[in-house]
C-alpha cells in the first residue's frame, strides 16, 4: 500500500481484519500441519477500556503460535479454559508443557493433562515471552484494542498470518528464504481466493 502511495488507517485495517480475517485464518488453518507438541504457555496483562485483562499465549518449540486467549482472570478456571481450548483445537496432547510459576497452569495441568510433563524451570519460558511483542506493537499501531471480543478476534487472526510468514531469515540463506517465501505468498492467495469466490 504504502509502495503505491494509498494512506490507510488503522481503523480500515480494523475494518477490513473484522471482514475478512477470521475467513482467511480458517482457510489456512485447514491446510497447515499440527504444530509441535511441546507447548510454551505465559500470560501477560492488556488494557481494554482501561480494565486489565490477560492474553494466554501458547508457542511451540519451533516458536509458531499455537492459540491464544484474551480473559479477565488469571486464576485455575481461567488456565483450564486455555487449556481446553488449545486441546480442542490442536485435537492431541503435548509431551511437554513449559509455564512460568503460576500456580493456576499446574493446577490446570493436573486436572487435563495429569500425565504430560510439566517444566517451570526460569528462563526456559523467554521462547513464549518474546513471542508478545508483535501484539504489543500491534496493540500500539491500532490505538489499544478496544473490546475483549475484538481482541480476541484481531490476535487469533494475526498469530495465524505470522506463522506463515515468520520464516526465520537469519536461519536460512537467501536462496531457501525466498523458496519458503514464495510459498507463503501461494498459501496466502490461495487462502484468499478462496474465500472471496465463496
Amino acid at each position: 500500500m504504502a509502495a503505491r502511495g494509498i494512506i490507510v488507517t488503522y481503523e480500515t485495517i480494523r475494518k477490513w481484519c473484522k471482514k475478512f480475517g477470521s475467513a482467511y485464518c480458517n482457510q489456512i488453518k485447514k491446510t497447515r500441519r499440527r504444530l509441535g507438541d511441546t507447548w510454551y504457555l505465559d500470560e501477560v496483562f492488556i488494557k481494554i477500556n482501561g480494565v486489565q485483562h490477560y492474553l494466554w499465549r501458547a508457542v511451540d518449540q519451533d516458536g509458531d503460535e499455537i492459540d491464544i486467549l484474551v480473559q479477565k482472570r488469571k486464576d485455575k478456571s481461567a488456565a483450564k479454559r486455555f487449556f481446553k481450548k488449545l486441546l480442542k483445537g490442536q485435537q492431541a496432547t503435548s509431551i511437554k508443557v513449559v509455564t512460568d510459576k503460576l500456580r493456576s497452569y499446574s493446577a490446570a495441568k493436573r486436572d487435563l493433562m495429569p500425565s504430560v510433563e510439566h517444566s517451570t524451570q526460569q528462563y526456559e519460558n523467554n521462547r513464549c515471552e518474546l513471542s508478545h511483542q508483535p501484539s504489543r506493537q500491534q496493540e500500539r499501531q491500532m490505538r489499544r484494542f478496544k473490546s475483549q471480543h475484538q481482541a480476541q478476534r484481531f490476535l487469533t487472526c494475526h498469530g495465524v498470518v505470522n506463522n506463515l510468514f515468520r520464516l526465520g531469515r537469519h536461519l536460512m540463506s537467501a536462496k531457501n528464504y525466498r523458496v519458503l517465501r514464495d510459498r507463503a505468498f501461494v498459501e496466502w492467495e490461495r487462502a484468499s481466493r478462496i474465500q472471496n469466490m465463496a
